[in-house]
């Protein structure tokens, strides 16, 4: 009897497990301005010099900024420039000279209103070149009395 072809065991082979996250992160750059505003997370888009390409609507009313004034913008200068350190801009930079960059990591957003602890992911796209920033929503919390 003959071992049976590689075709065949591979096709009896699961599916690779993916999450939804990594489903959209291979959709992302197809999604309309407005599916990418329904999003029930903060989305980013950054060129390689950390200007903003893309911010959805969602980012903007958890971080109270208005969306339209951010774009064209440097993220970690202009718009978060609590951001601008090794754990997150550190990040963003190897994995713009690596062209490769899919990390999850914790960070708190320091702002007037608030603290807001979150959860990032920040993925790079070969396709456009740039950084992607996902932001999840863990917690708000008050600024620490001075």
């Amino acid at each position: 009897m003959a071992p049976p072809s590689t075709s065949l065991a591979l096709s009896n082979a699961p599916p690779p497990k993916t999450t939804p996250t990594d489903d959209l992160l291979r959709q992302v750059e197809t999604l309309s301005a407005s599916e990418l505003d329904a999003l029930p997370f903060g989305l980013i888009q950054l060129d390689r010099t950390g200007r903003i390409l893309k911010f959805n609507q969602t980012e903007a009313k958890l971080a109270r900024i208005n969306r339209e004034r951010q774009l064209g913008r440097n993220f970690f200068d202009d718009v978060a420039p609590c951001t601008k350190v090794r754990e997150f801009y550190g990040r963003f930079l190897n994995g713009l000279s690596q062209r490769s960059l899919y990390e999850t990591f914790g960070f708190i957003f320091k702002f007037d209103h608030g603290w807001r602890n979150v959860a990032i992911t920040m993925f790079y796209s070969e396709k456009t070149d740039s950084v992607w920033v996902l932001i999840s929503q863990t917690s708000v919390t008050p600024p620490p009395a001075r």
